[in-house]
């Protein structure tokens, strides 16, 4: 047993929601000698670039999640606004993209996943994407970690589906099957120009949390779907493109999925390129007709 292999299998019988709860509670600790001193050992052991937050001295930051949600510099991620044009709503690494065949998404290495199982086992909330396309977009810890709008879009609903927390690091995705389908996640559907889109912020081992705009923190929650409407009896809630969206208190990964031939990603993004949040992702290619 290699270490890969080690570290693959270790997650299946550690505590996973155990371990990410206590993290959780560390990350969220003010003493500031402990904070300050975790802050700074995080900065420098994975490079991250302060220069480009809006706030740069772990003194600054209330706590270790603060920071790890840090806002930018203003200008420090323009926002492509190129008419029919997708960008990316996060920092991050292409995982994988392509198109949703057979209902199935494509994960690493010949694993793949259902978009129903995606979607919290709603067959006709999955149906509008079958044969259309998907990314999958890795946020390592040195990353910005504000989730935003890739194109403008009104919400239409929220699934809280509770899973496992396995890491999804790379290796990870390579070896643990359907994986993104398996984890805790929140789904968030919008309704756009070109029709409906899901984003689906995957959650993993020691993410304490994940929050949206509209509803601040989401996960974790009971462990059972919880399934909300917007729009209808509530306030409609819009997002322009490049608006925040959400946030992982700690890092994930987010799965974008679009319906058929309705958008097309940029020639050059592949399995992992590295982009960031306000580029080019890719254009719309019809309107729907409502």
């Amino acid at each position: 047993m290699n270490l890969n292999d080690l570290f693959v299998y270790s997650q299946y019988i550690a505590p996973q929601h155990l371990i990410s709860r206590f993290a959780g509670r560390i990350a969220d600790c003010e003493t500031p000698r402990l904070k300050n001193a975790l802050i700074a050992w995080f900065i420098e052991k994975y490079g991250v670039n302060m220069e480009e937050a809006s706030r740069q001295s772990p003194e600054e930051f209330k706590h270790f999640n603060d920071f790890f949600t840090r806002a930018l510099k203003e200008g420090a991620r323009p926002i492509n606004n190129t008419k029919k044009g997708l960008i990316s709503p996060v920092d991050g690494a292409v995982s994988q993209l392509g198109e949703i065949n057979h209902g199935q998404v494509f994960q690493a290495k010949g694993q793949s996943f259902s978009v129903v199982e995606l979607l919290g086992g709603d067959v006709e909330r999955a149906e509008p994407f079958i044969g259309g396309n998907f990314a999958t977009i890795y946020l390592s810890p040195k990353d910005y970690h504000r989730i935003h709008m890739p194109c403008k879009g009104t919400l239409r609903e929220m699934v809280y589906i509770p899973g496992k927390l396995f890491s999804v690091n790379p290796v990870t995705a390579e070896n643990v099957p359907r994986l993104f389908a398996r984890n805790e996640r929140v789904a968030a559907i919008f309704d756009t120009e070109f029709g409906p889109m899901a984003m689906v912020l995957v959650g993993a081992m020691i993410v304490a949390s994940i929050e949206t705009v509209w509803e601040g923190l989401v996960a974790p929650l009971k462990r059972e779907i919880k399934t909300s409407q917007y729009g209808k009896e509530t306030k409609e809630i819009t997002l322009e493109k490049g608006d925040e969206m959400g946030r992982f208190k700690l890092g994930s990964t987010v799965v974008l999925t679009f319906p058929p031939n309705a958008t097309e990603f940029i020639e050059s993004l592949k399995a992992g390129s590295a982009i960031k949040m306000g580029e080019s992702f890719g254009k719309i290619n019809k309107v729907s007709v409502k």
